[in-house]
Protein backbone atom coordinates (compact mmCIF):
# COMPACT_ATOMS: atom_id res chain seq x y z
CA UNK A 1 0.00 0.00 0.00
CA UNK A 2 1.26 3.01 -0.75
CA UNK A 3 1.16 6.51 1.13
CA UNK A 4 -0.29 8.36 -1.77
CA UNK A 5 -3.25 6.04 -2.24
CA UNK A 6 -3.73 6.62 1.92
CA UNK A 7 -3.53 10.39 1.16
CA UNK A 8 -6.04 10.22 -1.86
CA UNK A 9 -8.48 8.01 0.35
CA UNK A 10 -8.38 10.43 3.06
CA UNK A 11 -9.17 13.10 0.98
CA UNK A 12 -12.13 11.37 -0.01
CA UNK A 13 -10.97 10.02 -3.90
CA UNK A 14 -13.50 6.70 -4.24
CA UNK A 15 -10.83 5.09 -6.36
CA UNK A 16 -8.23 4.54 -3.32
CA UNK A 17 -10.82 3.78 -0.51
CA UNK A 18 -11.67 0.94 -3.37
CA UNK A 19 -7.93 0.23 -4.07
CA UNK A 20 -7.24 0.21 0.05
CA UNK A 21 -10.10 -1.90 0.33
CA UNK A 22 -9.47 -4.44 -2.10
CA UNK A 23 -5.59 -4.85 -0.65
CA UNK A 24 -7.25 -5.34 2.64
CA UNK A 25 -10.58 -7.01 2.86
CA UNK A 26 -9.06 -10.73 1.80
CA UNK A 27 -6.53 -10.79 4.92
CA UNK A 28 -9.45 -9.04 7.10
CA UNK A 29 -11.99 -11.33 6.49
CA UNK A 30 -9.08 -14.32 6.40
CA UNK A 31 -8.63 -12.96 10.24
CA UNK A 32 -12.03 -12.98 11.07
CA UNK A 33 -12.55 -16.38 9.85
CA UNK A 34 -9.32 -17.73 12.10
CA UNK A 35 -11.14 -16.21 15.27
CA UNK A 36 -14.41 -17.78 14.27
CA UNK A 37 -16.56 -14.88 13.46
CA UNK A 38 -19.70 -16.62 12.27
CA UNK A 39 -20.58 -14.01 9.20
CA UNK A 40 -17.17 -13.17 8.08
CA UNK A 41 -18.96 -10.87 5.59
CA UNK A 42 -20.99 -8.37 7.59
CA UNK A 43 -18.50 -8.37 10.28
CA UNK A 44 -15.40 -7.50 6.69
CA UNK A 45 -18.05 -4.72 5.77
CA UNK A 46 -18.60 -3.38 9.12
CA UNK A 47 -14.93 -2.77 9.81
CA UNK A 48 -14.54 -1.26 6.42
CA UNK A 49 -18.02 1.17 6.96
CA UNK A 50 -16.20 2.35 10.56
CA UNK A 51 -12.37 2.85 7.99
CA UNK A 52 -14.41 4.70 5.74
CA UNK A 53 -15.99 6.99 8.23
CA UNK A 54 -13.21 7.34 10.16
CA UNK A 55 -10.45 7.70 7.17
CA UNK A 56 -10.28 11.41 7.44
CA UNK A 57 -9.49 11.30 11.05
CA UNK A 58 -6.99 8.80 10.82
CA UNK A 59 -3.38 10.20 11.10
CA UNK A 60 -0.27 7.97 9.91
CA UNK A 61 1.20 6.73 7.38
CA UNK A 62 0.57 3.10 5.14
CA UNK A 63 1.85 0.32 7.99
CA UNK A 64 -0.19 2.78 10.31
CA UNK A 65 -3.38 2.22 8.41
CA UNK A 66 -3.02 -1.27 8.02
CA UNK A 67 -2.56 -1.49 12.02
CA UNK A 68 -5.90 0.59 12.41
CA UNK A 69 -7.69 -1.68 10.05
CA UNK A 70 -7.08 -4.86 12.46
CA UNK A 71 -7.60 -2.72 15.47
CA UNK A 72 -10.58 -2.11 13.75
CA UNK A 73 -11.51 -6.13 12.91
CA UNK A 74 -10.25 -7.18 16.69
CA UNK A 75 -12.65 -4.76 18.10
CA UNK A 76 -15.65 -6.43 15.86
CA UNK A 77 -14.63 -9.62 16.76
CA UNK A 78 -14.60 -8.86 20.49
CA UNK A 79 -18.13 -7.29 20.04
CA UNK A 80 -19.34 -10.24 17.98
CA UNK A 81 -18.42 -12.57 20.65
CA UNK A 82 -19.35 -10.07 23.83
CA UNK A 83 -23.09 -10.17 21.94
CA UNK A 84 -23.39 -13.63 21.28
CA UNK A 85 -22.14 -14.35 24.95
CA UNK A 86 -19.67 -17.28 24.52
CA UNK A 87 -16.28 -17.74 23.25
CA UNK A 88 -15.25 -18.23 20.15
CA UNK A 89 -15.40 -21.52 17.44
CA UNK A 90 -12.40 -21.70 15.05
CA UNK A 91 -13.72 -21.95 11.65
CA UNK A 92 -11.46 -22.81 8.20
CA UNK A 93 -10.40 -19.50 6.88
CA UNK A 94 -9.96 -18.72 3.58
CA UNK A 95 -6.35 -17.16 2.17
CA UNK A 96 -7.49 -14.25 0.15
CA UNK A 97 -7.02 -15.04 -4.29
CA UNK A 98 -8.00 -13.51 -7.59
CA UNK A 99 -11.55 -14.56 -7.26
CA UNK A 100 -11.20 -14.71 -11.35
CA UNK A 101 -9.78 -18.02 -11.23
CA UNK A 102 -11.21 -21.02 -10.01
CA UNK A 103 -8.92 -23.84 -7.79
CA UNK A 104 -9.48 -27.68 -9.06
CA UNK A 105 -11.32 -29.75 -6.53
CA UNK A 106 -8.22 -31.12 -5.96
CA UNK A 107 -6.60 -28.00 -4.96
CA UNK A 108 -10.04 -26.93 -2.98
CA UNK A 109 -9.48 -29.82 -1.10
CA UNK A 110 -6.03 -30.14 -0.06
CA UNK A 111 -6.43 -26.57 0.94
CA UNK A 112 -9.28 -27.08 3.17
CA UNK A 113 -6.95 -29.96 4.98
CA UNK A 114 -3.74 -27.78 5.40
CA UNK A 115 -6.02 -24.55 6.92
CA UNK A 116 -7.72 -27.46 9.00
CA UNK A 117 -4.67 -28.94 10.56
CA UNK A 118 -3.63 -24.83 11.27
CA UNK A 119 -6.49 -24.05 12.51
CA UNK A 120 -6.25 -27.34 15.20
CA UNK A 121 -2.56 -26.47 16.04
CA UNK A 122 -3.39 -22.81 16.90
CA UNK A 123 -6.22 -24.38 18.91
CA UNK A 124 -3.84 -26.05 20.85
CA UNK A 125 -2.41 -22.59 21.75
CA UNK A 126 -3.71 -20.17 24.35
CA UNK A 127 -5.96 -17.18 23.39
CA UNK A 128 -3.21 -15.00 23.75
CA UNK A 129 -0.54 -16.74 21.60
CA UNK A 130 -3.26 -17.40 18.97
CA UNK A 131 -3.69 -13.99 18.65
CA UNK A 132 -0.50 -12.71 18.47
CA UNK A 133 0.53 -15.29 15.42
CA UNK A 134 -2.83 -14.65 13.44
CA UNK A 135 -2.01 -10.73 13.72
CA UNK A 136 1.76 -11.33 13.07
CA UNK A 137 1.41 -13.59 10.13
CA UNK A 138 -2.30 -13.42 8.48
CA UNK A 139 -2.27 -9.29 9.10
CA UNK A 140 1.66 -9.09 8.15
CA UNK A 141 1.70 -6.79 11.38
CA UNK A 142 5.06 -6.01 12.80
CA UNK A 143 4.92 -6.51 16.49
CA UNK A 144 4.53 -2.58 17.64
CA UNK A 145 1.48 -2.53 15.68
CA UNK A 146 0.38 -5.89 17.31
CA UNK A 147 1.05 -4.62 20.68
CA UNK A 148 -1.22 -1.73 19.55
CA UNK A 149 -3.74 -3.72 18.32
CA UNK A 150 -4.32 -6.21 21.72
CA UNK A 151 -2.97 -3.45 23.86
CA UNK A 152 0.08 -5.14 25.14
CA UNK A 153 3.55 -4.32 25.33
CA UNK A 154 6.13 -5.21 22.48
CA UNK A 155 8.24 -7.25 24.88
CA UNK A 156 4.74 -9.37 25.97
CA UNK A 157 4.01 -9.60 22.35
CA UNK A 158 7.35 -10.85 21.06
CA UNK A 159 7.23 -13.33 24.38
CA UNK A 160 4.04 -14.74 23.14
CA UNK A 161 5.18 -15.19 19.59
CA UNK A 162 7.81 -16.73 20.85
CA UNK A 163 6.10 -19.16 23.29
CA UNK A 164 3.66 -19.80 20.44
CA UNK A 165 6.02 -20.94 17.59
CA UNK A 166 8.05 -22.72 20.06
CA UNK A 167 4.85 -24.68 21.47
CA UNK A 168 3.65 -25.09 17.63
CA UNK A 169 7.58 -26.67 17.04
CA UNK A 170 7.58 -29.37 19.82
CA UNK A 171 3.78 -30.37 18.77
CA UNK A 172 5.52 -30.68 15.04
CA UNK A 173 8.75 -32.84 16.43
CA UNK A 174 6.13 -35.21 18.05
CA UNK A 175 4.50 -35.88 15.59
CA UNK A 176 7.45 -36.11 13.48
CA UNK A 177 7.40 -32.93 11.22
CA UNK A 178 10.35 -31.09 10.63
CA UNK A 179 9.50 -27.76 11.48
Amino acid sequence: MEDDVLDRARSGSADAFTALYRELAGPVAAYLRAKGVPDVEDVTSDVFVAVFTGIARFEGDAAGFRAWVFTIAHRRVVDTWRRAGRRPVSEPFEAHEDPRVVPSAEQEALERVGQTRVLELLGLLTESQREVLLLRILADLSLEEVAAVVGRPVGAVKSLQHRGLAALRRILAKEGVSP
